[in-house]
């Protein structure tokens, strides 16, 4: 059979460029295997991980308010219940954003199956071939398992059994940071569970140092230990824990535990595509190579999302690569994406957020920076809700003072950062934001005092400026 165009995948990706080829109408064929349809994102990912999240910032809240004459008690936590309805949620999204989204696409066919190159205009799925003008490969990655000796004989878990588990862990070895890393450390530590994370890196994660540090010490102050430096070598089986052995300074140390979690990056779905008789070209951590436009080293191919090299690995742009290709694709147009204007978000809590040029970014690209790093201690809301942990660090050109860079430490910054992204993508200056006039009290203040203290000390400023 043939198509205009042939979709490998079935998450964001697959979707957005579902989505923009039927409105092209564009004779299209979807094929998806592994995770059911969504990817990801709604099955194992986001949705999941933030739903039980946000259980876990409850339960801390409700304990740690510290609101003069309120006593909160949390009665009851039932880890099952609370895991029962994160997987309802996740089938609920699904059904209504993915499978009924896909049913209403009358150019666009489905099956689920296995796909493999076989030229560069034809795959094979189920024993049948498939030829098509175009293809967008969108299959997404897979949990790195790193080469830990007795890691596979132990057994261990990766974010998907993580989310699905029904007994909760009394103690937890967590075998990488990041935002995986983190985020699972904090919510299973919130839950009850004796958490340690063992990290490869000096620290927690890329990018801003204060930000990220201030971060680390939160997260051990709620009771996480964490270790850097650390060089995981083997594990082992002894009664019934699990036992990590590694390096750290020079020193053997052991740890026991009842479940490691893997949590050391994502891996291309890329093995078992046949992609060089595709003539599609792979990097060194086997994913796909795309030029700016998203087509790969085959002129009738193109891929997005997790697969690819692209600079940044997220839904959201994995959306619009998905959407942008497919145009590229059937229209010839010459879609990119700046990436230096997409936020990201680790969802801890606090969140930490970012968008733009770091301050080691910017000296690096330009060879100066001015930069200014403001305490929520300063933020009117913040003091009111007593959340002053926070940082907002902001980055600017000395010379144009065009804001090259937000990231952000505090409650709810991933909602904070899209005003930055803006403020980034429109190439706006300082001036413009302490021109803007954002709404008393609120934590979205903190960009407009974060502006201000480069023309002024904010300690010798009123609320309202």
């Amino acid at each position: 059979m043939r198509y205009d165009l042939i979709i490998v995948g079935g998450g964001a990706g697959a979707f957005a460029a579902a989505i923009k080829a039927n409105e092209l109408k564009a004779k299209t064929l979807m094929v998806n295997q592994g995770l059911p349809l969504g990817g990801t994102c709604v099955n194992v990912g986001c949705v999941p991980s933030k739903t039980l999240l946000w259980a876990g910032e409850v339960m801390h809240l409700a304990k740690n308010h510290n609101i003069p004459g309120i006593d909160i008690e949390v009665k009851n936590f039932d880890f099952a219940t609370v895991v029962a309805h994160e997987l309802d949620l996740v089938a609920k999204l699904r059904d209504e954003k993915y499978e009924k989204v896909l049913n209403g696409l009358e150019n666009v066919t489905h099956i689920e199956g296995k796909a493999s190159f076989v030229t560069p205009n034809e795959i094979e799925v189920n024993g049948q071939t498939y030829q098509a003008e175009k293809f967008i490969i969108a299959a997404g990655s897979t949990a790195t398992i790193p080469p830990i000796e007795g890691i596979k004989e132990v057994g261990y878990l990766t974010h998907i059994e993580a989310l699905k588990i029904k007994n909760q862990p009394k103690e937890l070895i967590v075998i990488g940071a990041g935002p995986v890393g983190l985020e699972f450390a904090q919510m299973y530590a919130r839950f009850g569970t004796k958490v340690t994370i063992l990290h490869r890196g000096s620290s927690i994660f890329r990018g801003e140092e204060e930000l990220t540090t201030k971060l680390a010490k939160i997260l051990t102050d709620e009771g996480i230990m964490i270790k850097t430096g650390v060089q995981v070598q083997s594990t082992r089986k002894e009664d019934d824990k699990k036992v990590v052995s590694y390096l750290v300074e020079g020193k053997q140390e052991e740890m026991a535990a009842d479940e490691i979690l893997l949590a050391v990056g994502k891996t291309p779905n890329t093995q078992e595509l046949n992609l060089d008789k595709a003539g599609v070209e792979l990097d060194e951590k086997q994913a796909i190579k795309v030029n700016p436009q998203f087509q790969t080293s085959q002129s009738r191919i193109y891929a997005v999302g997790d697969i690819t090299n692209a600079p940044l690995r997220l839904e959201p742009t994995a959306g619009r690569e998905g959407t942008l290709a497919t145009e590229n694709a059937l229209k010839s147009t010459q879609n990119s994406i700046d990436y230096n204007t997409v936020p990201w978000t680790i969802f801890t809590d606090p969140q930490l957020a970012g968008v733009g040029f770091t301050e080691e970014e910017q000296m690096k690209r330009f060879g100066t920076c001015m930069c200014k790093t403001v305490s929520f201690k300063d933020i009117p809301k913040a003091i009111i809700i007593n959340r002053t942990e926070g940082l907002i660090k902001m980055a600017i050109h000395p010379e144009t003072k065009q804001i090259m860079g937000v990231h952000i430490l505090a409650p709810n910054a991933g909602e904070l950062i899209a005003e930055a992204m803006v403020l980034i993508k429109n190439k706006n200056t300082i001036d413009d934001v302490i021109d803007s006039l954002p709404v008393f009290p609120t934590l979205s203040e903190s960009i407009k005092i974060a502006a201000l203290s480069f023309t002024a000390d904010i300690n010798k400023l009123s609320c309202c400026v």
